[in-house]
């Protein structure tokens, strides 16, 4: 926009320059010409009374002085009785219409030529020839182009100067807004734009930061409220689990129990999405291999209680990722609780993580569980297994995030494959596949 704006001045000044200068320049040269006609009129002038009253001898002394004064503009005089005094110069159709008793100013090769002439002699009319020289016409003219030139230089200069600051002052504040609107657009609720540049330009900026502020306030007011229902969830869930450790029937007692943990997990998912601030954006970045592996060892612990045979595949060394590690744990979490959820206990496991070609992360997790029954849940809250659903779609949302996708799949031997492409921050180097490190658990079943 700022070069569109420049140009556009640009463009501007030198239509009004040219439409200027130009009609300027052609003035000059009429008058630079003109300045030399009358001058030759004034010098065939001021010889008119000597034709009339020297002899032809001393007339020629005159001109010939004259002319040594002046010797790229001759004089020549055409006297009544065929003769000439002077410079020699050719007897013209101009000279003869003269010769009439007319005084014209004609072109001639090389010039322009100032006829006047002498009416009353005795033997008739004489003609006084001033010959003005191309020279002479444009005396001076070169020099008040170059002026001139010189002056529309100077000005389309200072108005590609006084343009470019101008659009600077227009462009600056709306690059600023246009930053700021990314960032609010990436989930950076903090982002704000400072008013600046016309007063439209601050208008818009200034209800910007008013709708970032609402919908911060708005978000907070739902997170507070979503916890709050939650923690008042609480309450009747611990009942109801006490009523269904004093029923008499064990398995009856087991049922009810196993429905209150997938109602607590629930409940715990929603706590914790809800106080969890939305920061991840454009420029959150976090290693991979870090989370991962930290979240795979909370998660080992429970794979021995179950006696879960757990293979873990992290490879070496960081793997930058364009995604907060506060998002990438949740995330990671969600697919390992789906696997203990859904699957009996003793059914094992796997976690690998891998660098893509073109940076960034593969993340899987795969278990030898039933797999998807009644085919794959694409759809937010839709679920086969008696859940929310929601724990797909906020891995979804995740690789959404990242710049990358999730795949669901059956293995071809059975069980849930889950595959979480994760893109690369802005300027990562791709890194090559490493030896991989595998993560101390007292499972040793493997896929």
């Amino acid at each position: 926009m700022r070069r569109r704006l420049v140009l556009l001045v640009v463009a501007t000044s030198s239509l009004v320059l040219v439409a200027f200068l130009l009609p300027l320049g052609l003035l000059v040269r009429t008058v630079a010409a003109d300045r030399a006609i009358d001058g030759a009129v004034t010098r065939a002038q001021s010889l008119t009374p000597l034709v009339a009253t020297l002899e032809r001898t001393r007339l020629a002394q005159v001109v010939r002085q004259l002319d040594t004064e002046t010797p790229d503009s001759p004089m020549t005089v055409f006297l009544a009785d065929g003769g000439t005094v002077g410079a020699p110069a050719p007897r013209s159709q101009a000279m003869r219409l003269a010769a009439s008793g007319r005084s014209i100013v004609a072109q001639a090769p090389g010039g322009v030529e100032v006829l006047v002439a002498v009416q009353g002699l005795p033997d008739g009319t004489a003609v006084i020839r001033v010959f003005a020289p191309e020279s002479e016409l444009r005396h001076g003219l070169d020099a008040a182009w170059m002026l001139l030139g010189a002056v529309g230089a100077g000005l389309l200069v200072l108005s590609i100067l006084v343009a470019d600051r101008l659009a600077r002052s227009l462009v600056r504040p709306l690059s600023d807004l246009a930053r700021a609107s990314d960032r609010l657009g990436t989930g950076d609720l903090t982002a704000r734009a400072t008013p600046a540049g016309p007063p439209e330009v601050r208008k818009v900026t200034t209800a910007l930061n008013a709708l970032a502020g609402r919908i911060g306030e708005l978000l907070t007011r739902e997170r507070e409220s979503v916890a709050d229902l939650s923690h008042r969830l609480r309450t009747p869930l611990t009942a109801l689990r006490i009523e269904a450790e004093s029923l008499t029937d064990p398995e009856e007692s087991r049922a009810i129990g196993e429905g209150l943990d997938t109602l607590e997990r629930t409940v715990s998912d929603i706590i914790r999405e809800a106080r969890r601030p939305s920061h991840g954006g454009l420029w959150a970045v976090c290693d991979a291999v870090a989370v991962v592996r930290e979240r795979a060892d909370f998660w080992s612990v429970l794979a021995d209680e179950q006696r879960r045979p757990m293979s873990v595949r992290i490879p070496e060394g960081p793997i930058p990722v364009l995604v907060s590690a506060e998002d990438l744990a949740a995330c990671v979490d969600v697919l390992l609780d789906n696997v203990f959820a859904h699957t009996p206990d003793g059914v094992g496991f796997g976690i690998g993580l891998s660098p893509r070609p073109g940076g960034g992360a593969r993340l899987t997790v795969r278990d030898a569980g039933p797999g998807f029954i009644g085919g794959l849940p694409t759809e937010r809250g839709a679920s086969q297994a008696g859940s929310t659903g929601l724990g797909l779609d906020i891995a979804r949302r995740t690789a959404k995030t990242a710049a990358g996708t999730l795949e669901l799949d059956n293995g071809p031997t059975g069980g849930a494959w889950i595959t979480l492409e994760l893109g690369a921050p802005p300027g990562a180097q791709p890194r090559r596949h490493r030896r991989h490190g595998r993560l101390p658990h007292a499972g040793t079943g493997s896929r």
